[in-house]
């Protein structure tokens, strides 16, 4: 059932965009599970895969800007993880028919996933703060990457138990990639905080800038209330205590002075309320496509 998200023609794992396969999700039982409305299944995955896409194209920002030519390498592949779940997300959002007025401006002949990531406006996006906000310097940007893997790696990591067998073999897959993420930023801020002077300086700058991006992160919409209540999502609240603990323990070993949680607040990103950080950001990502839709190369 799960065979084109887990194994090409040859046996051989797959992940990444462009990775052996046309349809991201050809040979997977997209049926809607019972008693789930599709509109709302689909907002969820737009929800997962906006976060993945944009955070993708922040760390995307970093190459050829990165500290050391190891790290090129890691952001890159950060990345390509991230840009395969949101093609995924994307995908399966557009099998549950929520296209909106993505379709009308891609043209019938772009696939689902694409018409979704490039022929959208950013207030049809449904990122969080966390992932829309600019990278700052490489400190700031490991803070980012280290809370928002975490909070990910938390939420896919009960998504395995999905009554939606896509989102369940998606959340499989990603859980090896996220936990990379996680531990890969948790290794840099570790030697930021415990390091130089000035880097422990950047550090807690990048710390006390990124944390007000957590407020909304415990707060579902109704979209997710409902699926929670079906056995589709997980309930964000659910996963604040282990984001809390894993980030709490982070910064605490790598010296840094954790600031208070911040209260929970409405989650404006999830239902398309965004700053010009991210309108500037989609130029970039949406300018090709957009310039000439449907062309090949």
């Amino acid at each position: 059932m799960y065979d084109a998200l887990t194994n090409a023609h040859d046996d051989a794992g797959h992940w990444a965009f462009g990775t052996g396969f046309d349809d991201p999700l050809a040979g997977v039982d997209t049926t809607v599970p019972d008693g789930v409305d599709p509109a709302d299944l689909g907002a969820y995955c737009l929800m997962l895969g906006d976060d993945a896409l944009v955070l993708a194209q922040r760390l995307t920002q970093w190459i050829t800007a990165a500290p050391e030519l190891e790290e090129e390498v890691a952001f890159g592949n950060v990345g390509l993880d991230l840009l395969g779940q949101a093609r995924l997300l994307l995908a399966r959002a557009g099998s549950a028919g929520v296209l909106g007025r993505s379709r009308e401006r891609a043209g019938a002949s772009i696939p689902d996933e694409d018409a979704l990531a490039y022929f959208r406006d950013p207030d049809e996006f449904r990122c969080t703060g966390l992932v829309a906000a600019g990278n700052g310097d490489f400190a700031r940007t490991m803070v980012r990457l280290l809370a928002a893997s975490t909070v990910r790696l938390a939420v896919f990591a009960r998504l395995r138990d999905s009554r939606d067998p896509v989102l369940a073999a998606i959340a499989a897959k990603g859980v090896h990639e996220l936990t990379y993420h996680r531990d890969h930023a948790a290794r840099w801020v570790l030697r930021l905080g415990d390091g130089t002077a000035e880097s422990h300086r950047r550090a807690q700058a990048g710390v006390d800038a990124v944390w007000p991006h957590l407020a909304d992160l415990s707060t579902a919409t109704d979209v997710e209330t409902r699926l929670v209540a079906a056995g589709v999502a997980v309930d964000p609240a659910a996963v604040r205590d282990e984001v809390r603990d894993v980030l709490t323990t982070v910064l605490q070993r790598a010296t840094l002075t954790v600031p208070d949680w911040p209260a929970d607040a409405p989650p404006r990103g999830r239902v398309g309320e965004h700053g010009p950080e991210l309108t500037d950001l989609l130029a970039g990502l949406q300018g090709l496509a957009r310039r000439h839709p449907a062309a090949t190369w």
